[in-house]
């Protein structure tokens, strides 16, 4: 384990194998291409793509980051056709490494490839043995976030991706109602970002703890010649991979160029991502570890919220959403408790949806139960009265969920090595757990928090 230190004091980053030398750098970083064999690659629009050539001086031109302009002819052969059928966006996004699929299924859609000579706007088509493909790739829509000098706390850096311990309150990246202020707004000033396309139906659905009404992702229409209105659909983010409630604080990943935002957005996909949450709850879950796998759905009555739905319920459309569970303390004489979370799927408010289900909502999550009120009601009869004004004082100033995103680990998208993070919770989960302990802590025998060593 590497220590590093940076403005939260106790995070922490290691590799499997060899430690990472760390690069603190403002310029933009190179892009890392590896084309497959046996394809033709060239560029309609030479500013947006370099040719592939065998001058001296090619060598040294730095590669491109955007696919933009990019044309791909080939011939589909037996070999890549396993079961019989193979959908137009899969095979071609198999043909361009790096390259996201909704990518790729936007220049479909906007009549930009053509399968023996006519042109094919249905990204489902199915391919055959011996079909010739023409596909150039579309433009990216133009993004209205602007850079902005905001601090940022930067865990980790290299030339293919950032490790932010972000802090709560601040939303990932700019949707109506927060233009301005957002990561990727302060990221943009830090960096040079890809923008990576989403269709509706997969933009970070598998990849994401944040709000959905984040979804709506404001661009520019595409000023690209041949791209109509179906482009709208789409949502572009820039270096985005997942994202983090306003309220929640913690490690989050970004992606510096499309290639690497690709291989992270597999393991997301693939599950194959470690993700370690701690969060304080009213109440202590029972039995105290356990796995919930409980799908989870948007509540028909209120839409800002999820609700875990056990069984089949007509109005709620619900997804699969698995969680497991770790009381590592019990707090204040059973009136609060302090739970690591492993997630298993990414769903929008699982872990607060999952706890409300359990019985323990996080302690200051005003949507899903754990009220100033609620909390107060459960600590006074465990408090002796001279500590009843400290701790009123402490839950007023609760202005968000207790909840922390303490570790990520991945495989590095250029190297191949497993690297692993780990970050401290903030100032104002620490005073409130401090002020729970000191009315009463009881640590739990299936061990303690590596993280909460030195926590007072």
């Amino acid at each position: 384990m590497l220590s590093l230190n940076t403005s939260c004091g106790f995070c922490g980053v290691s590799t499997s194998t060899k430690a990472f030398q760390f690069h603190f750098r403002t310029s933009s970083s190179p892009f890392f291409f590896s084309p497959l064999n046996n394809f033709k690659l060239r560029s309609s629009i030479a500013k947006s793509f370099s040719t592939f050539s065998n001058d001296s001086n090619s060598s040294t031109e730095e590669p491109k980051s955007n696919y933009a302009g990019v044309l791909l002819e080939e011939i589909v052969h037996d070999g890549g056709i396993k079961s019989g059928k193979l959908r137009l966006d899969s095979w071609i996004s198999s043909r361009i490494n790096g390259i996201s699929r909704a990518r790729v299924q936007s220049s479909i859609k906007a009549g930009l490839v053509h399968v023996n000579g006519r042109v094919v706007d249905k990204v489902s088509f199915n391919v055959r043995a011996g079909d010739e493909i023409k596909c150039t790739i579309a433009e990216l829509q133009q993004l209205r976030a602007v850079p902005e000098n905001i601090p940022l706390d930067i865990v980790y850096e290299d030339d293919h991706l950032l490790v932010i311990n972000k802090p709560a309150h601040m939303v990932v990246h700019p949707a109506p109602g927060n233009t301005s202020g957002t990561l990727v707004n302060g990221i943009l000033h830090h960096c040079n970002l890809p923008n990576v396309e989403f269709s509706k139906e997969e933009a970070l659905s598998d990849t994401e703890d944040s709000d959905d009404e984040l979804n709506g992702f404001s661009s520019q229409s595409s000023s690209s010649v041949g791209l109509d209105s179906r482009l709208s659909m789409a949502s572009i983010r820039p270096g985005i991979v997942h994202r983090l409630d306003k309220g929640t604080s913690g490690l989050l990943v970004v992606a510096k160029n499309e290639h690497s935002h690709m291989k992270l957005s597999e393991q997301f996909k693939l599950r194959t991502i470690k993700r370690v949450y701690v969060s304080l709850t009213a109440g202590v879950p029972t039995p105290v570890s356990g796995r919930v796998e409980v799908p989870v759905g948007r509540d028909p009555n209120n839409r800002l919220r999820m609700i875990a739905v056990a069984g089949l319920v007509n109005s709620v459309k619900a997804r699969h959403a698995a969680s497991r569970y770790k009381v590592i303390e019990i707090l204040a004489g059973g009136s609060c408790a302090l739970v690591e979370w492993k997630l298993e799927t990414g769903r929008t408010h699982q872990i607060r949806a999952h706890a409300k289900y359990l019985g323990v909502p996080l302690l200051g999550d005003e949507v899903y139960g754990g009220t100033k009120s609620m909390v107060l009601s459960l600590l006074r009869p465990r408090t002796t009265p001279s500590l009843h004004s400290e701790m009123f004082k402490t839950v007023s100033g609760l202005d968000r969920p207790c909840l922390h995103a303490s570790t990520l680990g991945f495989q590095h998208p250029h190297t191949g090595e497993q690297v692993h993070f780990s970050c401290e919770p903030p100032v104002d989960f620490n005073d409130i757990l401090s002020q729970l302990r000191r009315i009463g802590s009881e640590s739990i025998s299936h061990s303690k928090a590596k993280f909460l060593k030195g926590v007072l």
